[in-house]
């Protein structure tokens, strides 16, 4: 007798598999976990075999009859319906991601484009490239992605992971593909380690950590302190992070005795590989053209040596020294630049997350602009230096540009 459609809906599930039959080998295997899944017996060459259709409700009993129809049919013709058709090779992966990027690249701010393909050629295609897109299992793709885990690269990972499945996205609908092997991977991926938040003190504690900063002459060596002085100075007037302050060159200052001076950082020093400019206020332009009218080197902050910019560890231990350690760290600085901005409720958060170069490398964004809103930085900027200003000024104001040109001229 033909199983009902009632029948099927409502079949509850116990302790063993059962089976509901609609005949020609058709019924409905229902599992002690109530899944209801489709299944069809046939013979073929001599041979008992099993056909699966699929789950129930996602396939409707009269879809399964469709497929017994279309399995009875192969039957007749002298071929055995569960046999899988050997697809041809097709375009490999390498080739299929090349034209999807080219697809893409117009809509793409170059270097962002240039930063997809170079992740593609060091390790999608190593690992996948020469394959068919019907080859790559998610074995294989999950096999590149642990390699590139295994460097501890793991916002590389997911990219890429996130590019896979863009070229299968692109090449499915053309008929180059069936699936994309890297759509259930998510759960797999190395998780990210938590986000350890730089020590930093409290914003009501700031007055007294700029004027600890600005007063602190426990250094030896004069000219040392003052260049120390002016790294941190420049580091918690521009929102940098440290590496961006010690690695600063001249050439990177832009019309520093004219108007709307900025400090334009090229992508290959950025955390997110982008170019970032940010305005100077008129206490870093001051401050910048007194260490330029003493300057011998291609850095802004020297080191020792001209030709050597300021050691790693110089401005974490100036904070050691002044008893801070474990409270405030030259990072730090960012925080507190970001509570202050944010605290003030007239800064929108897009300008607050640009300056501090946070912005997400979203795929989907068309372009970059590192001059995005850059006028309302400038002048969130210019209010935070003057906040310092202030701030120095409620206890002994040692920073001005006369006794820094003073030290550095000793």
């Amino acid at each position: 007798m033909a199983l009902k459609e009632l029948e099927a809906r409502y079949a509850t599930k116990r302790s063993k598999d059962y089976k509901l039959a609609d005949g020609g080998g058709l019924y409905l295997l229902v599992r002690p976990t109530g899944s209801k899944l489709w299944r069809m017996k046939y013979r073929f060459a001599d041979r008992e075999k099993l056909l699966s259709f699929g789950r129930y409700p996602d396939l409707s009993l009269a879809d399964a009859r469709l497929k017994r129809a279309e399995a009875k049919l192969a039957l007749a013709a002298g071929r055995d319906p569960g046999a899988k058709e050997t697809a041809p090779a097709g375009k490999t992966f390498e080739e299929t991601a090349t034209a999807w990027h080219q697809n893409r690249v117009e809509a793409l701010d170059e270097a962002h484009a240039n930063r997809i393909m170079a992740r593609l050629k060091r390790d999608a295609f190593p690992a996948l490239g020469a394959m068919s897109l019907r080859q790559i299992k998610p074995a294989d793709v999950l096999a590149m992605i642990r390699s590139v885990e295994a460097r501890g690269a793991l916002d590389v990972s997911r990219r890429l992971k996130q590019h896979v499945s863009q070229v299968y996205r692109f090449a499915i609908p053309q008929g180059w593909a069936d699936s994309d092997p890297a759509a259930y991977l998510s759960d797999l991926l190395k998780p990210k380690p938590r986000v350890r938040h730089m020590p930093r003190v409290g914003i009501d504690e700031l007055p007294a950590l700029v004027r600890a900063i600005d007063g602190y002459d426990g250094e030896e060596n004069p000219k040392r302190r003052a260049i120390t002085r002016a790294a941190l100075l420049f580091t918690r007037l521009t929102w940098a992070r440290t590496s961006e302050t010690r690695l600063a060159t001249w050439a990177e200052i832009k019309r520093l005795d004219g108007p709307e001076p900025i400090w334009r950082m090229p992508p290959d020093r950025m955390k997110m590989e982008r170019e970032h400019i940010v305005p100077l206020s008129t206490q870093a332009v001051d401050l910048l053209k007194t260490l330029r009218a003493h300057s011998r080197s291609a850095f802004l902050f020297p080191g020792e040596r001209p030709d050597k910019p300021l050691s790693q560890n110089t401005m974490i231990y100036r904070f050691y020294r002044m008893g801070y350690r474990g409270r405030q760290t030259v990072h730090g600085f960012r925080g507190l630049a970001s509570t202050w901005a944010n605290e003030a409720e007239c800064y929108r958060p897009d300008w607050i997350e640009m300056a501090l170069a946070h912005a997400d490398e979203d795929e989907i964004r068309s372009a970059y602009n590192s001059a995005l809103y850059l006028s309302p930085r400038r002048r969130m900027l210019q209010d935070w230096a003057d906040s310092i200003n202030r701030m120095v000024q409620g206890g002994k104001a040692a920073s001005s540009s006369s006794e820094m040109a003073h030290l550095m001229a000793r």
